[in-house]
């Protein structure tokens, strides 16, 4: 007697995974910038005209950083310093330009990596060198280094959590430590009073070597700091907020070095500020997260 036939389906045989491929992120490099909502990139197969723009935009930050260098070595401080200052200013706009376009993609994402390693970490440990640690030569080279080190770990660090899903920090609208083109900004303090002022304790290699490593611990630092994204002012002072930016820019124009130094005393007085808001948002999950799980074991008890 012969048996029936199956009508089980055939199995199918899953391909295998290589080894360590679990590992691998779908999508590498950061965004432009730190705050913005992860969204797949393209795959970099190929650039169109259009992502050809905040690509362009990401390379001319990069000359104007490497820029920098050789306006230090000639000993051109004040364009040494805005160069770099022009290089933020095109980094925080060219990931804007690319999503109003809708060009973001894996090529634009690893060439904005790549520049702002160079333009806020390798060029102001080099023009910071020359201008005042170069007269401590040892250690002053070795703050130098831990800046420009402590810039490419972090974005490194970055690189390898952007496709992780538990980022308590950016969920709640921060950021972790401080950004690198804000970092080269904060190291750039000493030069700023020191321009304005002309007082040598700012151009002292010790006190620039100390600051200097400050700044480098603060971006390496798991710290919560605020980010842009996370400022939302009220309806009743929005246009006060736009008035007030209105007369900072025109500062900026006439006294560049001072609102530099505001800007960074500013930012570095609202880091607290921050560290307070971020606890509080903490504590409050911590709150929401006990509260269901009280109700759900109640439910099945």
């Amino acid at each position: 007697m012969s048996k029936p036939p199956s009508t089980r389906a055939p199995r199918t045989r899953t391909p295998r995974k290589l080894p360590g491929a679990r590992f691998l992120p779908a999508r590498l490099g950061p965004k432009a910038a730190e705050d913005e909502d992860s969204r797949a990139a393209g795959d970099g197969s190929g650039l169109t005209l259009r992502a050809m723009l905040p690509n362009a935009i990401t390379a001319a930050a990069l000359c104007a950083g490497l820029t920098g260098i050789r306006f230090a070595i000639d000993g051109q401080w004040d364009y040494a310093i805005l160069s770099v200052v022009l290089a933020g200013v095109l980094d925080g706009i060219d990931g804007r330009i690319a999503r109003l376009l809708n060009a973001q993609s894996r090529f634009g994402a690893e060439l904005d990596s790549l520049a702002d390693s160079l333009s806020f970490g390798v060029a102001p440990a080099l023009i910071l060198f020359l201008w005042s640690l170069n007269d401590w030569p040892r250690f002053g080279w070795f703050a130098a280094l831990a800046f420009a080190i402590s810039c490419a770990l972090r974005l490194a660090r970055f690189n390898a959590r952007i496709d992780t899903e538990d980022q308590p920090h950016k969920s709640a609208g921060f950021l972790t430590g401080v950004p690198a083109p804000v970092g080269a900004g904060l190291a750039f303090t000493p030069f700023y009073l020191w321009n304005e002022t002309g007082i040598a304790f700012f151009r002292d290699p010790v006190v620039m070597a100390l600051w200097l490593s400050v700044i480098a611990m603060l971006m390496i630092s798991n710290m919560a700091t605020l980010s842009w994204a996370s400022l939302r002012p009220r309806k009743a002072i929005r246009l006060w907020v736009l008035a007030f930016a209105a007369l900072a820019f025109a500062a900026l124009m006439l006294e560049p070095w001072w609102m530099l130094s505001a800007i960074c005393v500013s930012y570095l007085a609202l880091m607290p500020y921050g560290l307070v808001k971020y606890g509080r948002i903490k504590r409050r999950r911590a709150q929401e997260q006990a509260a269901a799980a009280a109700s759900a074991s109640g439910a099945a008890g």
